[in-house]
């Protein structure tokens, strides 16, 4: 064989192997093989484009923007890729009525000290996706930053609600309170009823339920009509 017909086939032969690793990288199976990490709990099925949509613009704008930034020529910031995945869609599979803390709350006035130290009004300080986890937030006692002051008149836990809290038992909140009130579930009226702080950290980590009721408003699959109560 001439060495320019060898050059030929050996063109040929790499540029069909590149474009079949540009397809699979372009497919969502692909994607998912230079996705940042593995899926949170729940989002394992879901398309890569649920959440991921195309920033605006070319690649060269997105990157003469970024470089204006750079050079101080440009005053905001630019999604390069895909855009930031922020609060709507999120929004969009986990919206509930009677969700007990919406982040909406959080942007009331009374909480910029909380947003200062959590950004609870962003549903990634708590979910940060592509960490294999339900909540990807470490502290559990974060009850602590809006609580502090927290007496209940007719107290109904057998120790009460101020003692837990002047001692700074603030991993014991989510034993007896579902953050999102997602769940069918009463609060025990003995800490000994609820559930360990061992399993509800291994339902954030992504275990199953520590809470005995079932969900009262599952996550949507994108695209599925509103069915809230």
């Amino acid at each position: 064989m001439k060495p320019k017909t060898r050059r030929r086939i050996g063109f040929a032969a790499g540029a069909s192997a590149a474009l079949a690793m540009l397809l699979v990288l372009g497919s969502d199976a692909g994607a998912r093989l230079h996705a940042a990490g593995p899926a949170n709990t729940g989002h394992g099925d879901l398309a890569c484009a649920s959440c991921h949509v195309a920033a605006p613009g070319s690649m060269r704008q997105q990157v003469q923007a970024v470089v204006g930034r750079w050079l101080g020529t440009r005053a905001s910031d630019v999604d390069v890729g895909f855009r930031d995945v922020e609060n709507p869609v999120c929004v969009s599979c986990h919206e509930r009525a009677d969700d007990r803390h919406p982040v909406a709350r959080f942007l009331e006035p009374r909480f910029a000290e909380q947003r200062a130290a959590l950004a609870p009004q962003q549903c990634v300080s708590c979910h940060a996706e592509h960490r294999g986890a339900r909540v990807t937030r470490s502290d559990v006692g974060f009850c602590r930053h809006c609580h502090q002051e927290l007496a209940l008149a007719d107290d109904p836990l057998e120790v009460s609600h101020a003692a837990l809290v002047a001692d700074g038992q603030w991993d014991t909140c989510l034993r007896c309170h579902d953050f999102h009130g997602n769940h069918e579930y009463v609060a025990p009226a003995r800490l000994a009823d609820a559930p360990t702080v061992d399993l509800v950290r291994r339902y954030l980590r992504g275990g199953a339920s520590p809470y005995p009721g079932p969900v009262r408003v599952p996550a949507r699959t994108p695209g599925s009509p509103l069915k809230d109560k």
